[in-house]
């Protein structure tokens, strides 16, 4: 799939904070996490992604979602505007590459994406933290499944069979996240992304920069360009 970005890793720079990528069957409860998380680090900003499916009620656009028509969608794939893009249920869905061009070094960002678009985004920014959230049990998430409301043995046997490919993915993720007690869980998301934006190779360059140009300062020197 062409992209718009000759080097989408370049838009990532140096020391920046990190991108994270949380996926997931349908009804493991990956959304409500991300919204708690987003809620509650003020530097992370989530990648609203563009989606062909009606708004559901409560949903808004630009903060839930883009919603375009199929044509639009498909003229966006023409034009390489997405980092990703995957067909679930028949409806489109896709992050554009601008969520990454909106996104100084001082915000983290967030994707919620299905396991194929997972793969994509580590294939163009390797550095990415790919987490993957799952109930206990394949009984307990279909139980979760049908708790949502009415749905046909037909459309719960589809749903099965897209979590049964998606949990056999679960290795390429660096990260699990077992959504059983839901405060239990989201203090194990949290801590995750805590701990990568605290990482040596994205933390230390900026203050190191910083505290050598104090000391220097301090010490009545010049700063040498690039210390």
């Amino acid at each position: 799939m062409g992209k718009g970005d000759a080097s989408i890793g370049k838009l990532r720079r140096n020391g920046s904070r990190p991108v994270y990528v949380v996926s997931g069957p349908s009804g493991a409860g990956k959304t409500t996490l991300c919204a708690d998380a987003l809620a509650h680090f003020p530097w992370l900003r989530a990648a609203v992604s563009h989606t062909t499916r009606p708004p559901r009620p409560g949903e808004r656009e630009g903060r839930d979602y883009f919603f375009v028509d199929r044509e639009s969608f498909e003229k966006m794939i023409r034009e390489g505007a997405f980092l990703e893009w995957a067909e679930v249920h028949g409806h489109l869905y896709g992050s554009s590459i601008r969520n990454l061009r909106d996104t100084g070094a001082e915000k983290a960002l967030l994707f919620e994406v299905d396991w194929k678009g997972a793969g994509q985004i580590r294939r163009e920014i390797p550095e990415a933290v790919l987490i993957f959230v799952m109930t206990p049990s394949l009984d307990d998430l279909i139980r979760r499944i049908r708790g949502r409301g009415t749905i046909s043995p037909e459309e719960l046997a589809v749903r099965i069979r897209t979590a049964t490919r998606e949990i056999r993915q679960v290795s390429e993720f660096d990260y699990l996240v077992i959504n059983d007690r839901y405060d239990e869980a989201l203090k194990e998301l949290e801590s995750i992304i805590l701990a990568e934006s605290c990482r040596g190779g994205r933390r230390i360059p900026a203050w190191e920069e910083r505290w050598i140009r104090e000391i220097e300062e301090r010490n009545g020197r010049r700063p040498e360009s690039g210390s």
